[in-house]
């Protein structure tokens, strides 16, 4: 599979949005006009002087934009703001029903797909578990997916879909022994591109991103980027991974690995070391639970189906807590972080106990010399990646905080 992403440098925008597109996504925005639709989804509810103020463009060009886009009906009006001196304000926001986008998820135990809005809400989604993902049935499950969710939107939801963005890890022939493939059975995916091969089989432009990096660059916009600007983030999934941010953009560095998460050092209960993805991954949660004759199916069915599995939980919980407090102030000691964000494909009350059972762990270690940052759970939840997906095709073609999902990476390796 291979790893490209698109350059989205002005003229190359418009090559990324000839296979597909409805009546609002027949060009790509001026430049202008998506300076102001990212600031209203920075900070829904500015009047035009506030807009105008926090873009830099003058009164009458942010008029003739607002004009636009509301003509093209991408911009609603809320009520007006009376009580002041002159003329009452009136608050602008995204309309939600002005752009969709599918947001597709492969992992190495589960997929997802979801319908996403403007404003990041998921209207449909779909779910499905494997025992290990191939390429054939993750091409099916893609097309299908998408035709079954197109038969329960309307004409007009079809026309406002702005494309396909897909969360995978890269190289997901790697540790295919720990998820109980059969030898060889996921070389498969080396020579398969599942860009190519999605786009050759749906009618929508289609982007492809790591799913850790996804799920950050989802954190990001919809979740604790408002609060900080700053963090280094861990999506606990089949296997950990995660992402670095830093002055509001995930950073992905000179070959796209940077915040690979999992390969950090870490020491196990043993004293010995090994990487954090051999401790803090639900994979190894599964195998606890099947050496100890328990079922560990309901760990892949869907995020808000797990139960509580007593003593084996609450042993992994612990040891992802020990490792991970070991990678926070590692990470913290190189880069001074505000925070530290713990986010997983499991429920909340998963996260929050491993949330607090981290926080913890790392009072227990050496601090000296850094500054513990906030340890705090991500605000988006178990569909991040499958929502920093459907991000993708929106940031590309209507706003432009493209350094938040996309990078330079035509040559990077992902995790």
């Amino acid at each position: 599979m291979t790893t490209r992403d698109y350059h989205l440098s002005e003229p190359a925008l418009p090559q990324l949005i000839s296979s597909g597109g409805g009546a609002n996504q027949t060009r790509v925005r001026a430049y202008n006009e998506r300076l102001v639709l990212s600031v209203v989804r920075r900070q829904s509810g500015l009047s035009k002087a506030e807009i105008a103020r926090h873009t830099g463009l003058s009164a009458q060009t942010v008029s003739v934009i607002m004009r636009s886009l509301e003509k093209d009906q991408l911009l609603t009006r809320g009520a007006p703001v009376r009580g002041k001196v002159g003329q009452p304000s009136v608050p602008m926001h995204l309309n939600p029903d002005a752009v969709l986008s599918f947001g597709v998820k492969i992992g190495r135990r589960s997929a997802d797909m979801v319908l996403m809005d403007f404003v990041g809400r998921i209207r449909l989604q779909l779910h499905r578990t494997y025992p290990f993902p191939m390429p054939d049935a993750i091409l099916a499950f893609v097309t299908e997916g998408i035709s079954e969710l197109e038969g329960r939107m309307t004409g007009q939801e079809r026309e406002s879909v702005a494309g396909i963005g897909i969360a995978a890890p890269f190289e997901l022939w790697n540790w295919a022994e720990e998820v109980g493939a059969p030898s060889g059975t996921m070389d498969a995916w080396r020579e398969f591109d599942l860009q190519a091969e999605v786009a050759a089989s749906v009618a929508y432009p289609v982007y492809l991103q790591n799913d850790a990096t996804s799920a950050c660059g989802a954190e990001l916009v919809f979740g604790v980027g408002a609060r900080y600007p700053d963090f280094v983030y861990f999506y606990i999934g089949s296997f950990i991974g995660g992402g670095i941010v830093l002055n509001s953009a995930v950073f992905v560095g000179r070959t796209g690995t940077a915040g690979a998460i999992g390969p950090l050092p870490v020491r196990n209960k043993h004293g010995e070391t090994c990487q954090l993805l051999e401790i803090a991954s639900i994979f190894v949660l599964e195998n606890l639970l099947r050496e100890r004759g328990i079922d560990p199916q309901p760990l892949w069915y869907s995020a808000d189906e797990w139960i509580d599995f007593g003593a084996p939980m609450e042993l992994w919980i612990k040891d992802c807590a020990d490792a991970l407090a070991q990678a926070i102030v590692a990470s913290v000691s190189i880069l001074d972080f505000s925070a530290a964000v713990i986010d997983g494909g499991f429920p909340g009350w998963v996260r929050r106990r491993l949330v607090q059972a981290t926080s913890a762990a790392v009072e227990r270690l050496d601090l000296q010399g850094i500054v513990k940052p906030d340890i705090i759970e991500g605000a988006v939840g178990a569909q991040a990646r499958a929502i920093g997906g459907a991000s993708l095709p929106i940031f590309a073609r209507y706003l432009i905080d493209q350094s938040v999902l996309f990078k330079d990476m035509d040559n990077a390796e992902g995790t």
